[in-house]
This record gives C-alpha cells, structure tokens and sequence, in this order.
C-alpha cells in the first residue's frame, strides 16, 4: 500500500467515526495517533495506517498476551472450522470445557460454578443478580473510587459522578464507603446487605491498591452478615496483578470472582463470574433467569482456555517484568519529580500519576507520536496506566520506560507545574 493510500484510509476511517460513532471520538483518535490509525498487530506492538510501529501498553488491560497469541488464534481457527455459533438449545462441548477449566483453575475447592458473558458488565449484572436473588435483599456496600462499568446496574456501583449524575436515578441501595476500616461497620447497620462488590486494584479509580488488611476487614464484615463477597477482577486478574487472582491472594476468601478483559486473549470478548455454590443458587435452580444470546459462544470459549493455559505458561516472564517496571518507574519518578508525584502499581498494572489533568494530557499525547501506546484512567485523569503484556521482552520494556522518559523531559514549560503557579 502507497503512504497516499494508506493516508486515505486513515482519512476515511476517521471521517467515518465523525459521521456515525461521535466527533468527539474522531477528535481524540486522531490527536493520539497523529492522523494514523491501528492497522495491525503482532506481539508487544501494533503497525499505524501511515507505517509506525507501536508498543501497545495500553488497550486498557485486554492484551495481556499480546496481539494476536499465536495459541489463541489457532484454538479460535479450530472452532471456527467446526461450530462457530452455539444453538444454544443443545449442549456446547467448548463451552462446558471453558467452565471446567475455569473451576480447576481459580478455586477448585470453593469457586466452583461458572457464568459466562461478553464483557465486564455482564459479569458485574450477574453477579449483583445472583446476590439479590440468592439473599433476597437489595443493598449493596462498593467503595469510594470504584469503577465497575457503565450498564445501569454496574454504574450504581461505579462512584465518578461524571458517569452517574445525568442518568439518576439508578439502581438502589448502593452504598460507597471509603477504602478504611473505621467505615465499614456503618455500611451494615441495617442488616440489609446483598453483596459487597470490590476491587483489589482500583484500574479506572487511579491504579490504587486496596490495602490487604483493609479487604479482609470488608469480607469478613460481610460473612457476618449474610452478605456475599464479589470480587472484581476484571482488569487485575488473569495474573495482571502478579497472583492468580488478586482477591484470594489478599485472603478474602471472595463468594465470586469476575473476570473479563483479558480472558478472551485479546482475540474475544469474553468474561466470567466464578462463583460458589450458594451465590450460584439461584441460577442452578433456574439457569434461564438470567441469560445472554451469546453467553459461551464457542469462539470466546476456545479463545479462554487457550488464555489460560498461554498465561500460567508466561507466569515466570510476568514476575521478570514486573521487577522491571517497579524499579524503572521509581527510576522515572526521580528523575521527573516536578511532573509525577506518585507511581503505584502491581505485577504488570501501573499507574503514573502526573502534577495535573494537562500534563497527562500532553504526556499522553506524545507517547503515541513517539510509539507507545498507554490508557488514561477514566475516574482520574491525572493518571495513566501502563499494562505491558507478558509477552514484552526485556528490551521492549526498556523501550518502553525509555520513551515515558523522553517524553517526560520534553514537556513544554508551560505544562509545567512551577509555570502554571507563576504569577
């Protein structure tokens, strides 16, 4: 393809967006990807419409393993040769080995029935649907900075007002607290508590850890009242995070855990509620009271097992890159500190947080010219997330950190802090 082609194409696509999705989108992609778009991808990196190569740390949190894992993509091409599409009336052989292999992998002895869907929302419906029904009661106890989708049962639990405030009122009876233990015998002082809905790592919240003691001092309180404890893992876990799972490593014992991003491989939309039996009840009983048409579709399911599997494989690799992106973000952080005042982070969740909303902007801005690809947090936009797949080599990190470095050198002043205080 000729650059005037190429250069057509992302014209096109762009004018596209405009038209029929939103300006305002057209206006952003645009402005990250310098008038190119996303064209294809390999491994760590993407190839833009005007012929750049990328490091794709961003995708907010779906590419764990990479574009395109080749163990991913030859499961999907298999299914795709024999049942792409479930009847849904007659039993699915994938879809079942999906289930099975999802109760062997995360908790064998407790989280042992299975929900599957397309994306975050539906694990986070599910799972608030199965606590409603399985207590009878309606309440529900998430916390301040949450972020657990925008559908209008999970943006109840979701806390940015930006999200909730036109749309009011919401589903009811949810109660955010803050991340401290002295708040949290308040939230159950009615007795009326369904669930607790809780992230181990806030992503869209400002990539901030949930102090362990802090989670156990929630779930226990919950256990105690008859309440059941839903964990989202929906960007931390897969090993995101370093563990497994983020939730059982902290020893919250959680009575489900919901996954989705990066389950599907970064080839399907896929995601899960891995629940005991005793939330799961409801639907044992009655599997059609609550239902999607493409929940297991056969593709997605092939796509999760591959994932599973590449990522236990990778699990020694994401340990490596993880150390490298601790020591070389506290690196950064040292050498910047007019710009960033705080890194926090787990495993392979990072999150820079920058002086203001602007120099984020800028800084995100001009990674993408300069090849890196990151995702901004939606609830805190001083903040922007690295999520290297564990696919990244050394040197691919060292790239990485190295750009976030330039970049970080070049901001203008007029971004900077010391320029915008001066009278």
């Amino acid at each position: 393809m000729t650059a005037d082609a190429r250069s057509g194409t992302a014209r096109r696509a762009l004018d596209l967006t405009r038209k029929h999705l939103s300006p305002q989108l057209a206006l952003v992609y645009g402005m990250n990807g310098s008038g190119a778009i996303e064209m294809s991808g390999e491994g760590a990196r993407i190839r833009l419409s005007d012929g750049r190569g990328a490091l794709d740390f961003g995708s907010y949190a779906v590419t764990l393993l990479g574009q395109r894992h080749p163990a991913v993509l030859d499961a999907v091409r298999r299914e795709l040769d024999m049942m792409p599409v479930s009847t849904r009336v007659l039993g699915n052989r994938t879809t079942a080995d999906l289930a099975g292999a999802l109760a062997d992998w995360a908790d064998p002895e407790r989280l042992t029935k299975v929900w599957l869907g397309l994306n975050g929302c539906d694990a986070v419906e599910a799972a608030l649907k199965m606590a409603r029904l399985a207590t009878g009661r309606t309440r529900v106890v998430a916390v301040e900075g949450a972020y657990h989708g925008k559908s209008l049962g999970a943006l109840a639990a979701t806390w940015n007002a930006r999200y909730r405030r036109s749309l009011e009122p919401l589903l009811g009876g949810v109660t955010h607290i803050p991340a401290d233990t002295s708040a949290i015998s308040g939230a159950f002082a009615d007795g009326e508590v369904a669930a607790v809905l809780v992230e181990p790592v806030q992503g869209e919240g400002g990539v901030r850890p949930l102090e362990p003691g802090f989670l156990r001092a929630l779930a226990d309180a919950a256990h105690e009242h008859g309440a059941f404890v839903l964990a989202d893992e929906i960007q931390t876990g897969l090993r995101r995070c370093g563990p497994r799972l983020a939730s059982i490593a902290a020893g919250i014992r959680p009575d489900a855990v919901l996954l989705g991003k990066a389950l599907g491989g970064g080839v399907q939309p896929l995601s899960a509620v891995l629940a005991t039996p005793e939330l799961y009840a409801p639907l044992a009983a009655d599997p059609f009271v609550h239902t999607t048409t493409f929940s297991g579709h056969p593709l997605g399911a092939a796509a999760g097992i591959a994932s599973l599997a590449a990522v236990e494989e990778l699990a020694p690799r994401g340990e490596r890159l993880a150390h490298l992106f601790a020591s070389g973000l506290a690196r950064l952080a040292r050498r910047h500190p007019d710009l960033i005042t705080e890194i926090r982070g787990r495993g392979l969740l990072w999150g820079v947080e920058f002086a203001t909303p602007a120099v984020a902007g800028e800084v995100l801005t001009e990674l993408g010219r300069h090849g890196l690809v990151v995702s901004p947090c939606l609830g805190q936009p001083e903040v922007l997330r690295l999520l290297p797949p564990l696919v990244a080599t050394d040197e691919e990190a060292e790239e990485a950190l190295a750009t976030l470095d330039a970049v970080c050198a070049a901001v203008p002043e007029e971004f900077r802090p010391s320029a915008v205080a001066a009278p």
